[in-house]
């Protein structure tokens, strides 16, 4: 079981229910289920193409990112890698066992003196290999941090950047516009310099699947600009609270050209989505007995996000609505908790005094919530009055409202980064 405190939590039978239809979607998630379509003893496949190993002298992987250890495990068992790098969050238990890498625990949300260690380390790496070799990068969520060259800045300044960005209710392609007029390596800054061949493979973390969003392109064109990055600054209000050496970097910048991988050399492929996991939950929801229907993709605030999800249940029992995607959370309060146990608590507040009979709950794939070690919550309709869920809601505290109430799930870290799933179920 990923849910480690199934059991506990299985209290009810619906309860039971909506947890395997939970543990569906995240043992959908894991890295070697995508992996095996796409990684061969002798070749990489990208589309119809096939990359034949043979052609090159020696085969490097360059993983980052918090799936980076379980795809690097996959994929060294798969062909004869002959050294690499892994870059994973500080804490992680690594699920790799092979001397060939050299492994780096960054910071993660905030970047940290390790994250630009591993920056320069892989900048390095890349830039080192010769024309003969291949280099197979292996991407998922959460690379930004993990990879941080910050450009003509501090790390300081750049993590001060950052903690802004996680706290104004930015969207994951706003935030890392920004964060990649800001570094050396990110939006196709990394492979610029590379001589050899290489290919990315891809999960996303990210609602729009794009390429040069996900860890913020590093190996892939990126399609914004400094002029972008300013109105993202503009939108929240960012620039009296942003360092003066930061707003002068991207007003220097409003002018120049950015900076393009060859996409020749370079080919990227997404093989992993949020959608993977939503379409096991689903066959797993119906083989249960539910009349299922999926909304997708959960994007905007969680407060939004809950009154369209809600909108949704229907009134026949035995009914389930399965979600996924990534809300987004203005931080204003001093309280603990992340995005998912926030929205399962936004849709508590709305149907608390309604007369309908739901279990609700969204977690995070990677296992990690917000400022938590939870990977989000799970709630039935309970005796809580609104004035308390608004409350705690307004603090930004619906860790606490849990830990009081209990639901809090609990996974540790996965290993993976497929962004978040989640369901109500109406019996």
């Amino acid at each position: 079981m990923m849910i480690k405190n199934f059991n506990s939590l299985a209290n009810t039978e619906v309860k039971k229910t909506a947890l395997r239809i939970l543990e569906a979607g995240l043992t959908a998630a894991q890295p070697k289920n995508f992996l095996k379509t796409f990684v061969n003893k002798n070749y990489i496949l990208l589309g119809k193409n096939r990359i034949f190993l043979s052609n090159y002298g020696k085969i490097f992987v360059v993983a980052y990112g918090k799936a980076a250890d379980s795809m690097a495990e996959y994929v060294s068992k798969k062909i004869n890698v002959s050294q690499g790098i892994v870059v994973v969050p500080k804490c992680t238990k690594l699920s790799l066992d092979s001397k060939k890498f050299n492994v780096f625990y960054s910071g993660h949300p905030l970047p940290d003196k390790e994250s630009v260690r591993a920056g320069k380390a892989v900048q390095k790496f890349v830039n080192n290999c010769s024309k003969g070799d291949f280099i197979l990068f292996l991407v998922s969520g959460g690379g930004s941090s993990l990879l941080a060259l910050p450009d003509k800045i501090t790390l300081t300044e750049k993590k001060h950047v950052t903690k802004l960005l996680l706290q104004c209710g930015a969207t994951i392609d706003e935030f890392n516009c920004v964060r990649k007029h800001l570094s050396m390596i990110k939006g196709g800054k990394l492979v610029q310099n590379m001589n050899c061949d290489g290919c990315a493979l891809v999960m996303s973390d990210v609602v729009s699947n794009d390429l040069s969003v996900i860890s913020s392109g590093c190996t892939y064109n990126d399609n914004t600009t400094f002029s972008d990055a300013m109105s993202v600054i503009t939108k929240y209000s960012l620039g009296k609270k942003l360092p003066k050496k930061v707003i002068t970097l991207l007003k220097r910048g409003l002018n120049t050209k950015a900076i393009r991988p060859n996409r020749l050399t370079i080919k990227n492929k997404i093989i992993a989505a949020n959608q993977d996991c939503l379409n096991a939950m689903v066959l797993k929801s119906r083989s249960l007995g539910l009349t299922t229907k999926v909304y997708s993709p959960v994007k905007h605030d969680v407060s939004v996000s809950a009154k369209k999800i809600v909108q949704m249940i229907p009134g026949k029992k035995n009914s389930c609505i399965i979600f996924g995607g990534e809300p987004t959370v203005q931080v204003k309060g001093k309280g603990k908790g992340g995005r998912n146990q926030e929205l399962v608590l936004q849709i508590l507040k709305l149907i608390q005094n309604s007369d309908r009979h739901v279990v609700a709950s969204s977690i995070s794939t990677d296992g990690i919530d917000g400022n938590t070690t939870c990977s989000g919550a799970i709630i039935e309709n309970n005796s809580s009055s609104l004035q308390e869920i608004s409350s705690y809601l307004e603090n930004n505290d619906s860790y606490s409202f849990f830990k009081r109430h209990g639901g809090l799930i609990k996974t540790g870290p996965t290993h993976t980064n497929l962004m978040d799933i989640g369901l109500i179920i109406k019996y």
